[in-house]
């Protein structure tokens, strides 16, 4: 597993990360709980060093935090980014100064170690701007219950803020499909020495392009209430577009999605959500080989696959 610095964080981390919310069991149906201690184990074999969690993950059975504080105990070359502001008692986001401390507490308590990263999971513009949430991570920091903060962004406006409040991680959307926000902010980034994690990168499974064109999702999947038919049609005819990247050492789309963002340089890591080991070693597999990142020449030809 090729490394990359998750920029000013100083640590230096795999190019793939374990998302460990597909692990959870809420989104895409249950996952036995041995199933999901293997495969936290078996990305520590495969060299995955950094693990993505939030502190809502696993609410119905054991927490997604404390199950990698127990898998990982006693690894110390394994990284731990977690996710916080959730009030899941009354399904809200609290990112006040009580809160976060309690919050971030909590977090560590269950992951048996102080995060080695701190998101706050989402929040507004305004309540970034306000600043109590900022001030309260560095608190954290200087307290020694969270080694370094940042923000979990869902769109550019959201990670230009915490760029310029001097996050020194953020957490963005971005595939084949989804590059704007990353491209939106990508120099200020850069400039800031900002570490920056790719999550989605195959758009919940759409881009491992596998799925036959009567695709149906299982109840308890996410996803069968995101897309309607004509939706999924109309995904999977652009996912079809993209078969010509498929070719000498890229054998799979899956390989061709994973390859487009670890083309990008700004990227310092690639969170992957897998059920099972075997999708991880797919994962693993697809951007083992050399080139490991998609050519110069099939990132020239994207904007007419894309038809944009």
């Amino acid at each position: 597993m090729r490394t990359r610095t998750l920029g000013k964080s100083g640590l230096v981390v795999s190019e793939l990360t374990l998302g460990t919310l597909s692990l959870a069991g809420e989104l895409y149906g249950p996952v036995e709980p041995a199933e999901a201690d293997r495969t936290i184990a078996r990305a520590r074999e495969l060299g995955v060093t950094l693990f993505e969690t939030a502190d809502v993950y696993g609410a119905t059975g054991e927490s997604m935090e404390a199950r990698l504080g127990r898998v990982l105990e006693r690894d110390d070359q394994a990284y731990l980014v977690t996710k916080g502001g959730n009030d899941a008692q009354n399904s809200r986001k609290r990112f006040d100064r009580m809160f976060l401390h309690r919050s971030a507490a909590r977090s560590a308590d269950r992951l048996r170690r102080k995060p080695d990263v701190y998101l706050l999971h989402h929040p507004s513009v305004d309540t970034l701007r306000r600043g109590e949430a900022v001030g309260t991570l560095e608190e954290l920091m200087r307290d020694g219950v969270i080694a370094k903060w940042g923000v979990a962004c869902g769109e550019a406006a959201v990670a230009e803020v915490a760029i310029e409040l001097g996050a020194p991680v953020i957490e963005l959307p971005y595939n084949l499909f989804h590059q704007d926000d990353l491209n939106e902010v990508a120099s200020k980034a850069v400039a800031s020495n900002v570490g920056v994690l790719a999550r989605s990168p195959l758009a919940y499974g759409l881009l491992c392009g596998t799925w036959p064109a009567d695709k149906v999702f299982a109840d308890g999947d996410h996803r069968r209430d995101r897309w309607n038919k004509d939706d999924l049609t109309e995904r999977l005819r652009h996912v079809a577009a993209l078969r010509p990247l498929v070719h000498d050492e890229v054998h799979t789309l899956r390989a061709a999605a994973l390859r487009f963002v670890l083309a990008n340089n700004t990227v310092s890591s690639c969170v992957v959500g897998v059920r099972n080991e075997n999708q991880l070693e797919q994962n693993v597999r697809a951007i083992a080989k050399a080139p490991p990142y998609l050519s110069e020449a099939d990132l020239a030809r994207l904007p007419e696959l894309l038809g944009k």
